[in-house]
């Protein structure tokens, strides 16, 4: 198996494949994080942030990214449990990065449970901090 990926801007044909890697990666989401509702939202709002991995034909990571005009942010990191360990999620979040560096971004902001600690740990060797900060949220629905 070729374990090259290309990553690349997401196309529709691309929403079922994400669809499937979102439902392995994030099984209990809530309600507003709804995979058909997300990938809606962000085709209307800097769609050409949002990129998927493909291998063989097949989407097996993605990351969502965001710039507000003061701080960027980090959506949706996946990789398809098949094919981690290999540098992807690491090659998706420098894709992400450098693209929102050249539009002005000075920082990028991302959020993970507190208790996932393999997760801290992935970011924190890519020179992510825990910021003491409290994390606010409010569903609008």
């Amino acid at each position: 198996m070729n374990l090259e990926a290309e990553i690349r801007s997401f196309q529709p044909d691309d929403q079922a494949d994400v669809i499937a890697l979102w439902d392995i990666v994030f099984p209990e989401g809530a309600a507003w994080n709804r995979a058909e509702d997300v990938i809606a939202r962000k085709r209307t709002v800097q769609p050409d942030l949002f990129y998927v991995a493909v291998r063989q034909d097949r989407v097996v990571g993605t990351i969502i990214a965001g710039f507000d005009g003061v701080r960027g942010w980090i959506h949706r990191l996946a990789v398809h449990p098949q094919v981690r360990r290999q540098g992807l999620a690491s090659r998706l979040m420098r894709h992400a990065e450098r693209d929102l560096k050249e539009i002005g971004c000075p920082k990028v902001n991302l959020q993970v449970r507190a208790s996932n600690l393999d997760v801290l740990a992935f970011y924190r060797a890519l020179g992510y901090d825990v910021e003491d900060r409290a994390s606010l949220g409010k569903p609008l629905n």
